[in-house]
């Protein structure tokens, strides 16, 4: 079972925690047009591992591999993040899978849902929060 995390926790824990690693499973479009989270002043760095691929979006099939590639192993403490909370928490379930049970979903991901207006980014989610974040 995969933990639903709030931003500002996952936050505190990559702070704080050394064995705390955020991974961005959001397509490179994404990364590149939306943003990424800025760890910086936590000396840390965001690991960008797309869960689809994008134009297509289909899943990436080497996605485990690439976390071990990444230097993950099982004692790590990792925060999944996608733009709204749903591919970052398949993404987890799938490490978790993989061997990687401390795997956890940052709750509302990245940009969040929608507010009245339509807009992403507002209403919830690690931007909505002013946790850092920067363009690519």
């Amino acid at each position: 079972m995969v933990e639903n995390v709030p931003p500002r926790q996952v936050w505190e824990a990559l702070r704080k925690d050394p064995k705390a690693q955020l991974v961005d499973v959001r397509t490179d479009a994404e990364w590149t047009f939306v943003g990424l989270p800025d760890l910086s002043s936590a000396g840390k760095q965001v690991v960008p591992i797309q869960w689809q691929v994008y134009p297509t979006m289909v899943r990436n099939t080497a996605f485990a591999d690439q976390l071990k590639e990444a230097g993950f192993t099982a004692e790590h403490h990792i925060y999944f993040i996608c733009r709204s909370g749903q591919r970052s928490l398949a993404a987890a379930q799938a490490a978790q899978a993989a061997g990687f049970p401390r795997s956890y979903n940052v709750a509302d991901g990245f940009e969040g849902g929608v507010d009245a207006a339509g807009h992403r980014g507002v209403a919830s989610g690690w931007k909505a929060e002013g946790l850092p974040w920067r363009q690519r």
